[in-house]
């Protein structure tokens, strides 16, 4: 585990000048002077001693400060954030970025993964901290507090819609990017890699340490790794070894309170939730210990598309009854596009397949299991489980590990996600109403990932994330554009909508479930301010079915003045009357 031990603040580091001597307070100022008197006689720890001393601070500073936190100036959240930041750690002034900063637009944008939220009227946050040290997250936690602002953590800003980096209150951003190393230990089959860091430098890390070892995580690189292991994350050895979360076996989280605490001091259930339940809705994690798994020497992969003038329809029929029981070394993910050909709107099934195992036995698998697609030698590529990474990020044979280092995709672009799970084969006829309606509608693609296998072994329960046994497969509708303006954006809009309520007869029901890492705020929002269970648990149930009763417990004993909140952060108890009246 990483050494914390230089993060213990001192009463030195929460300024007492800070605090507002009105008349009103000046008896509280006497109060903080015999704290800190008292914290030294007690011998508290240092960061005991200024959680106390910051969270009066925070009350007097609301009590005496009728302007509303826009209008405040810059030298007073500086002054706040020096003030309560831990001396012998870097300084955090030039890490703060506040609108009048030169470079502020562009550290804002450059995580921005979604152009919807990079327009003129998209709300700005009042400044941006870039920390490199947990005790700059510290420091801005009791800020925030002490000026009543929201807190938006972005680690790689792919939320799908901009939850990391966007509100309607006033807000401050807490940027991971500079707490992004990747300490890997090959020989003991672990790694322990900080939030800031993307799916790719972590591959890229594990591979230049061991040619047989991998983690189980998302195809994307520039993806960041706090948002994706505390959604679930998931890729294509998923089938062989679970998602990211199951491979979790440690983490450093700073909670409301400003503590520092890792797996044994937050205790079984903070621990439970944040692997699957949104970690931003409990504290700011800071770095997660992984469990590397053995891959071998030799994967094979293909890629083979089929028309619907190629039997499209057919074999992705069966494809359903053969995905999720079939060899659990083998994924078989499925996108579906619409298309035109020669001027006529068709569809097509593009197949993209990992194997952990060379081309050989995986052609033997698929001709035993299924025949009907056909699957020939001259589609199987053999390679390392690095390469295949590659591959499967779209990059040409013999292109570089490197490039998996570059945090920044080569283009963005405007869009809209949303997913379901399939719990029973979709009939012929269902399919080619789905085919019809993906072309009348010109642009949703659904990619289909196969279940089962290892996902089928994990109880519901055992993390927030419940989707596993029963379900064959999930869907992620897409649609994206490159028009800005109203008019494309409404479009686009009732396209992916529309494509979503043909397929209700097809999905899971009771509830209707979402996966939490394509975050959809179609599904409901939380009202900032008037919080309520009932609000909550309209998209709670869809993310973690019947885990979200125990997530708003577990925040209640975590977070119980709900600071870490958004439009779909989990809500605390005090919003269920029911069991409050119990």
């Amino acid at each position: 585990m990483p050494d914390w031990s230089d993060v213990q603040l001192s009463t030195r580091h929460v300024n007492p000048s800070l605090l507002p001597l009105s008349s009103g307070n000046r008896a509280k100022s006497t109060e903080v002077k015999t704290l800190m008197i008292i914290s030294r006689k007690m011998n508290l720890p240092g960061f005991c001693s200024v959680l106390l001393l910051a969270l009066l601070q925070a009350s007097l500073l609301s009590s005496s400060m009728a302007e509303s936190p826009r209008d405040r100036t810059q030298e007073t959240y500086l002054q706040c954030l020096v003030g309560s930041s831990d001396p012998s750690s870097p300084p955090i002034s030039p890490l703060v970025f506040f609108p009048s900063t030169p470079s502020y637009s562009s550290v804002l944008r450059s995580y921005v993964r979604n152009l919807r939220f990079n327009s003129s009227t998209t709300p700005k946050p009042l400044f941006i901290v870039t920390p490199s040290h947990v005790s700059h997250i510290q420091a801005t936690i009791v800020c925030a507090k002490t000026h009543g602002l929201e807190m938006r953590i972005r680690s790689g800003g792919h939320d799908y819609d901009g939850l990391s980096y966007v509100s309607w209150a006033p807000f401050v951003v807490i940027d991971m990017f500079n707490l992004r190393s990747v300490d890997v230990d090959a020989e003991g089959g672990t790694a322990w890699v900080e939030s800031g860091a993307t799916l790719g430098e972590v591959y890229y890390a594990i591979a230049a340490k061991s040619g047989v070892h991998a983690f189980p995580a998302g195809v994307c690189p520039t993806v960041g790794v706090g948002g994706h292991l505390s959604g679930g994350g998931y890729g294509n050895l998923m089938r062989k070894h679970g998602l990211s979360v199951d491979n979790v076996v440690d983490a450093v989280v700073v909670d409301a309170n400003g503590r520092v605490l890792d797996r044994e001091s937050m205790g079984h259930d903070m621990f439970w939730a944040i692997r699957g339940g949104g970690g931003a809705s409990f504290g700011v994690i800071v770095s997660w210990k992984i469990k590397l798994v053995s891959v071998p020497e030799v994967v094979t992969v293909f890629k083979v598309e089929k028309t619907l003038e190629q039997g499209a329809t057919e074999v992705l029929h069966r494809w359903q009854y053969v995905a999720d029981k079939i060899d659990e070394r083998l994924f078989i993910r499925v996108v579906l596009l619409p298309v035109v050909r020669k001027d006529q709107r068709t569809a097509k099934a593009k197949f993209v397949a990992l194997f952990l195992g060379g081309a050989d036995e995986l052609l033997d698998v698929m001709s035993q299991r299924f025949p009907e697609f056909k699957l020939g030698s001259k589609d199987c590529f053999e390679m390392s489980w690095i390469e295949s990474v590659l591959f499967w990020s779209n990059h040409p044979k013999g292109t570089s590990p490197k490039v998996l280092l570059q945090r920044i995709p080569e283009s963005e672009k405007f869009l809209k996600k949303k997913s379901d799970y399939v719990q029973d084969p979709i009939s012929k006829a269902g399919l080619e109403g789905i085919w019809q309606k993906m072309m009348e509608l010109q642009k949703p693609a659904l990619t289909l990932n196969p279940y089962g296998g290892r996902m089928s072994e994990i109880s519901e329960s055992e993390t927030p994330f419940p989707h596993r046994a029963g379900n064959i497969f999930k869907i992620q509708y897409s649609v994206t554009w490159k028009e800005g303006g109203d008019e494309a954006l409404n479009q686009n809009l009732h396209r992916i909508r529309s494509m979503y309520d043909h397929m209700t007869p097809f999905v899971a029901k009771s509830p209707r479930s979402s996966y939490l890492n394509y975050r959809d705020t179609d599904l409901g929002i939380n009202q900032i301010g008037n919080e309520s269970y009932s609000e909550a648990s309209a998209w709670g149930t869809k993310y973690f079915k019947g885990n979200f009763d125990r997530l708003v417990q577990v925040k209640t004993r975590v977070d119980p003045g709900n600071f870490f909140r958004y439009e779909q952060s989990i809500p605390c108890m005090s919003s269920w009357p029911n069991r409050m009246a119990e």
